[in-house]
């Protein structure tokens, strides 16, 4: 297939050129499916050509070595190098050699099951159901030999992350698809790498109790091997309370080899934490906005409400202190909230707020741009927390306005550049290095370090507006005098030239026989 024209990188990085053919390919098979159901189809077909690819390329090179004792057909001999086992039933030529059969959905089932019953790790994660009658059988064929033209799983494509990059692009597409049920299972991948480049992760506990497809956490393994280090020096713990979105999260860790405890089945955080000893050295999530259903008239005494019970009809604070209940004693925390967080006073909630403000805690606010999401249009901001700053910015809080940044990708999203994102995290780790470093300022309009008793003049309000001040507007030199001047004298030349072409225009008209040309 002929490559497109790769588009420059942006904050979701580059287009393949491949995607929007095998996007629009996948999309035929929607049918009378919605877009919930399908991205479980096409997805699990896309990590079946992977493992199987990977698989292909460990198989050649045992039969290459079979003189010297290697067994081709001894699932050990996968495992040993982290390749999965695919069976014969499950491998990819099988698949697409029967793509043009009738039978072909009920093939894919029983690939899956195979694989499931072979390898634990995925028991009960890959999607099956592909018999169903809803399916067009004769579009499934077709998608399964359109997959099978693109390299996902050897070497040379899983050190570009093909698979990676053609992940994240249709879990966006299914996001946008679905509107608002996608924001639950998918950040934009320039808000989470705000959020992973301020933190920065490099070694820990990394820990997302709402932790949707898994993009927090392939974005911090991401940073770490861009900064030097390994897949594996950070531990990944994450929570999901929804099962088909957890299932995407296992199957977004296992293509990427991140090996994550993210408990063993899907469960509420608030009423069931499933790591209730943890006490992670990061935090980094994106929580359902302003939920008023999360069980909170049952959890009025719980022992993680340290600032305050949160109100029962919002759980944007539950969220905030759930998050500061699993730091470590020098954890920190980088998470999305509405933007009401930031001044709302609502039911205890400015208290609570005020509570964290008088602690210490709050590091960095950040007012994000509008239309960043596609599950909501109204703009966010990030939070960031830490329970042991910097002493040189004890008592401080740095305040950010990234409303101006971002550039349109179509007319209803935006999206971060890799400009706007390194801007911000040079902003923050300038603002947080050492003082005789020297390199922080702050900037009317973008950036402002405020101090508690500044807050507390505010009413522990955090809108970055309110400190940062307007933007200066660069003056010229000229004097005011000359300058109403020579824009009044623009203005009338301006007029004039108007009223010229207007008359001329009436005669024209009174030329070709216009009775009466009225101004």
């Amino acid at each position: 297939m002929a490559k497109r024209q790769a588009k420059k990188s942006n904050g979701n990085g580059a287009n393949l050129g491949f995607e929007q053919t095998l996007w629009l390919a996948a999309d035929k098979l929607r049918n009378n499916l919605d877009a919930a159901e399908y991205k479980h189809v096409v997805l699990g077909l896309i990590f079946l050509k992977y493992i199987s690819d990977a698989f292909a390329e460990q198989h050649a090179k045992l039969i290459a070595e079979q003189a010297e004792g290697a067994d081709p057909e001894d699932a050990d001999e996968y495992r040993a190098v982290n390749v999965f086992w695919v069976p014969q039933v499950a491998r990819w030529t099988h698949l697409q050699n029967n793509a043009k059969q009738p039978n072909i959905g009920k093939l894919v089932d029983a690939a899956m099951e195979a694989i499931e019953r072979d390898n634990p790790s995925l028991k009960g994660v890959l999607p099956k159901q592909y018999a169903r009658p809803a399916l067009d059988k004769q579009r499934l064929g077709e998608l399964i030999d359109l997959i099978g033209t693109i390299g996902l799983g050897d070497k040379e494509n899983r050190s570009k992350d093909i698979l990676g990059r053609v992940y994240e692009y249709f879990l966006s597409q299914f996001a946008s698809a679905e509107g608002k049920k996608g924001g639950q299972f998918y950040t934009p991948r320039c808000v989470v790498r705000v959020l992973v480049e301020i933190l920065s992760p490099y070694k820990g506990r990394v820990f997302d109790p709402c932790c949707g497809s898994g993009g927090m956490f392939v974005q911090s393994e991401r940073f770490v091997e861009e900064h030097g280090g390994r897949v594996g020096d950070i531990a990944i713990y994450g929570q999901e309370s929804n099962p088909t979105t957890r299932r995407l999260c296992k199957m977004n860790l296992a293509i990427r080899g991140i090996d994550g405890d993210i408990g063993k089945e899907h469960a509420d955080s608030f009423r069931r934490d499933l790591h209730k000893a943890l006490k992670a050295d990061f935090v980094l999530a994106n929580p359902p906005f302003n939920d008023s259903d999360w069980g909170g008239n049952k959890l009025q005494e719980d022992v993680r409400w340290k600032y305050g019970a949160p109100p029962k009809g919002n759980a944007n604070f539950a969220w905030v202190q759930h998050f500061v209940h699993h730091l470590s004693p020098k954890g920190r925390a980088g998470f999305v909230l509405a933007n009401g967080s930031m001044s709302s006073n609502q039911s205890g909630e400015g208290d609570i707020r005020r509570a964290l403000v008088e602690s210490d805690m709050v590091e960095c606010m950040v007012a994000m741009p509008g239309q960043l999401f596609y599950s909501t249009q109204i703009p966010v901001c990030l939070w960031f927390l830490s329970r042991k700053k910097p002493m040189h910015r004890a008592k401080q809080t740095l305040f950010i306005d990234a409303r101006k940044l971002g550039t349109m990708i179509d007319r209803a999203h935006r999206e971060l550049t890799d400009e706007d994102i390194a801007r911000l995290a040079k902003t923050f780790h300038a603002w947080r290095a050492e003082k005789d470093a020297g390199e922080y300022e702050d900037i009317l309009g973008f950036c402002k370090s405020a101090t508690t008793d500044e807050i507390a003049q505010h009413g522990h309000v955090l809108t970055p507006g309110r400190y940062v001040g307007a933007e200066e507007v660069e003056d010229d030199g000229e004097p005011f005098v000359e300058k109403m001047a020579r824009l009044t004298a623009t203005l009338n030349e301006q007029f004039a030239e108007s009223r010229k072409l207007e008359k001329a225009i009436r005669q024209n008209l009174t030329g070709l026989g216009f009775s009466e040309v009225r101004p």
